[in-house]
């Protein structure tokens, strides 16, 4: 036996086709030949393991270096010494090799599986924020048009604070930061409701304050100053609204009545007769059940309403695209209200309406900021402040709820007589500052009552 060269190798010519090389040690090569007349030299290690007879391939030349031919040989002789079979070691390591590869991919897979932020998203709304007074819908808005195409794709593992400051940045780009910090309050219910069931470790907003995105909001202090209110009624009547939207505004200046519960009246909660108008509980800010006591400027508007509406059960009725019946939407008064009053704010006026009626709700020349439809509510409890009434009584007219839990727990009466006292104090008030000829009432203020 002799050790080939692979200068010995390369003199092989195809006339040797099929010989055998038998080199020390086990090796032995196979000559083969193939159609163009190539000459290979396939190694194998022969050997006898456990008294059977078994072949070790350690590779062709010229395609294997014979360096690494007898490299392969070496090293299984030494496996065959320490007994162990060298064809059940490559074996092994085969096995080891695609159990790795198969744990890659598995792990792979396991991060393309994880559920994304609208999956997480999506279990948060059906599970808390469906319980909110709008089942979530105003909510769900904001987070479609400016959360979700941002980074509702991506696992909820793999958002990152610098990926939510961009969308809270957007938002603040387009002029709306008190949106913007909604969203903020809204993207850390939804995170710390994430981590409370261990979906993720930390909530990445956690040290994000209002302060750091849109800014500390300032307490709204906004008044209609009795010019305004003389004035209120001919710019209603002015500024292309609907009859219904303007006996709306009327009425929650006349019962300090938020928006919303306005919107959501149905004609079920109304009761001319009574002279009442119960706001239930789900249709409140803070879920208690209130009931209004109707001076006659209030039911004259509510009266109105009711005959304006076509629906026999919504006083603001709206149809949706399926022909269904329901309210008409909750901002939309308030749109209504700011976009007639565009001076007050950068953007343009409304592309199906007219410009002459931007700023039809800007109801004095020297005015200096919007109002709104909360600043009705903050009007009319000043006007029943300024007529006298106490404000323990106030609050329970405008249905805020005591916030000392032992007079909340103690102190239960209700001062229905006190509020439809002062429900009337502010109807007759309206009536006189709203008449033609308001010019000849006299201001009361915080003393005269």
């Amino acid at each position: 036996m002799k050790v080939y060269t692979v200068r010995e190798l390369e003199a092989i010519t195809a006339a040797r086709k099929g010989e055998t090389i038998r080199e020390p040690g086990g090796l032995v090569g196979k000559v083969h030949v193939s159609k163009a007349g190539g000459v290979t030299v396939s190694y194998v290690f022969e050997y006898k393991f456990a008294g059977v007879k078994r072949r070790f391939g350690c590779g062709t030349w010229p395609t294997v270096k014979l360096v690494d031919i007898r490299r392969a040989h070496t090293d299984a002789r030494a496996l065959l010494n320490s007994g162990v079979d060298p064809r059940e070691a490559r074996e092994a390591v085969k096995l080891e090799n695609q159990v790795a590869v198969e744990t890659r991919i598995d792990e792979a897979q396991a991060v393309l599986d994880r559920p994304t932020f609208e999956t997480r998203y999506d279990e948060w709304k059906r599970a808390a924020l469906s319980k909110r007074k709008d089942g979530g819908a105003e909510t769900d808005r904001a987070f479609h048009k400016d959360v979700i195409p941002a980074v509702g794709a991506k696992a909820l593992e793999d958002v990152r604070r610098a990926d939510l400051m961009t969308v809270l940045d957007g938002i603040i780009a387009r002029g709306a930061n008190r949106l913007a910090n909604r969203m903020l309050g809204d993207l850390k219910q939804m995170l710390n409701w994430c981590v409370d069931r261990e979906i993720i470790a930390v909530n990445p907003l956690a040290t994000i304050t209002k302060k750091k995105v849109g800014g500390t909001e300032e307490e709204s202090d906004r008044v209609l100053s009795d010019k305004e209110l003389r004035a209120l009624p001919v710019a209603l009547k002015n500024a292309n609204l609907r009859e219904s939207t303007q006996h709306a505004i009327l009425l929650i200046l006349g019962t300090a009545a938020r928006v919303g519960e306005v919107i959501r009246a149905k004609k079920s909660h109304i009761d001319l007769d009574a002279r009442t108008w119960v706001i239930p509980g789900g249709n409140s800010k803070n879920s208690d059940a209130h009931t209004v006591y109707l001076s006659d400027f209030a039911a004259h508007h509510l009266r109105r309403m009711l005959a304006l509406s076509d629906s026999d059960e919504w006083l603001l009725p709206a149809r949706k695209r399926d022909g269904t019946e329901t309210h008409v939407d909750l901002k939309s008064i308030s749109k209504q209200i700011g976009d007639r009053q565009l001076k007050f704010f950068e953007r343009p006026a409304h592309a199906k309406r007219s410009v002459k009626f931007a700023n039809a709700l800007v109801l004095v020349p020297d005015a200096e900021e919007s109002w709104s439809p909360h600043d009705l509510r903050r009007t009319a409890a000043t006007l029943m402040q300024k007529c006298g009434v106490l404000p323990v009584v106030i609050d329970a007219a405008l249905n805020h709820r005591e916030q000392n839990r032992i007079k909340r727990t103690y102190q239960r009466y209700d001062y229905a007589d006190e509020q439809r006292e002062a429900w009337l104090l502010l109807g007759d008030r309206l009536e006189l500052l709203l008449r033609s000829d308001a010019d000849n009432v006299a201001i009361l203020d915080t003393r005269a009552a």
